[in-house]
């Protein structure tokens, strides 16, 4: 295993060029806001099966809120796991994926990026954390989900949340045949479903 982590501390855990004068969001969240997001959960639908999420918004609400409003805006419905590497992590969350030219897949982005937000969560198996280039401040929509736990990534990526059930389909996606980069040979498309809790009556 520290030889795999050793080869996997020498690939970049995403190609995601630093926008030149992309706009770096952040904001302060009010304990009502926070305490909404922690409510929130998230199903990512695959033809795979499910993969249902919670938030850790006490520890990263930028990155929680930017994942939320992507999903329920459908930005990331129609892109592909396009990265899996088993013994490590499945990567989505690229708009460029939505095209079938491989050679781009990994490069986009929402336009804009969010502050790291790292915190004390340890990257376990089932972590959800978000992908960056070498800028910290880098991260824009692509996530990845932990398949084993990689302590080499802790306190270096924002973790966000984690998988509450349907690591049986993340294992399913990252044993797909793989291309020299990663890329699944087969499209792994996602949909993703947002589920705010309703306020009581």
């Amino acid at each position: 295993m520290k030889s795999l982590w050793k080869r996997l501390l020498c690939i970049p855990l995403c190609l995601i060029p630093v926008l030149v004068f992309a706009e770096i969001r952040f904001k302060n969240y009010s304990k009502e806001e926070i305490k909404k997001m922690t409510e929130t959960t998230a199903v990512i639908d695959t033809k795979f099966g499910k993969i249902e999420l919670k938030f850790f918004p006490e520890v990263a609400p930028n990155h929680v809120n930017n994942f939320i409003e992507l999903a329920k805006k459908g930005f990331y419905d129609g892109t592909i796991f396009h990265r899996v590497i088993p013994g490590f992590m499945i990567q989505g969350g690229d708009p460029n994926t939505k095209e079938t030219d491989k050679s781009r897949h990994g490069m986009g982005g929402p336009g804009y990026t969010v502050k790291a937000e790292f915190n004390s969560t340890l990257h376990k198996r089932g972590i959800l954390s978000m992908a960056r280039a070498q800028d910290p401040d880098s991260a824009g929509s692509q996530f990845f989900i932990c398949v084993a736990d990689a302590p080499f990534l802790n306190n270096q990526y924002t973790a966000f949340g984690e998988v509450t059930s349907g690591m049986e389909t993340v294992d399913k996606i990252v044993g797909q045949p793989r291309d020299k980069r990663d890329n699944p040979n087969e499209r792994v498309e996602i949909k993703v479903q947002v589920i705010e809790k309703q306020p009581a009556k």
